[in-house]
């Protein structure tokens, strides 16, 4: 048990779309990214995508819709929809998923996952 202070997590690390762990909660696990520029579209089959913005802005395209979650909003997108978000300036987001999916829905090419 102990005390896990975000801003401190995010100011370890000056990358884009490269999760880091920093918590874990029933097999799942708690991350903090930095998101600039667009990721890919993707799915995952197996569990639904959950999205926490914590600072910035975030533009959440989800099939023919665009969401736009600003500091403080969240979104689940639900197993198998196709998804991308993307940020035109940085922003800092938390995820949570099951441990072990990665980020882009494919094990081949998905970012590893570090714990700090």
């Amino acid at each position: 048990m102990r005390v896990v202070n975000l801003a401190e997590k995010l100011a370890m690390f000056d990358t884009h779309w490269d999760p880091k762990v920093v918590a874990g909660y029933n097999g799942n696990d708690i991350m903090v990214v930095k998101f600039q520029g667009e990721f890919p579209f993707h799915d995952h089959p197996y569990t639904d995508d959950f999205f926490l913005v914590i600072e910035g802005e975030v533009m959440l395209d989800v099939g023919d819709d665009t969401h736009v979650l600003k500091a403080g909003e969240l979104f689940v997108v639900p197993k198998g929809v196709r998804h991308r978000p993307r940020a035109e300036q940085e922003a800092k987001v938390m995820l949570i998923e099951p441990q072990g999916t990665p980020n882009t829905g494919d094990a081949a090419t998905a970012a590893a996952k570090a714990h700090i």
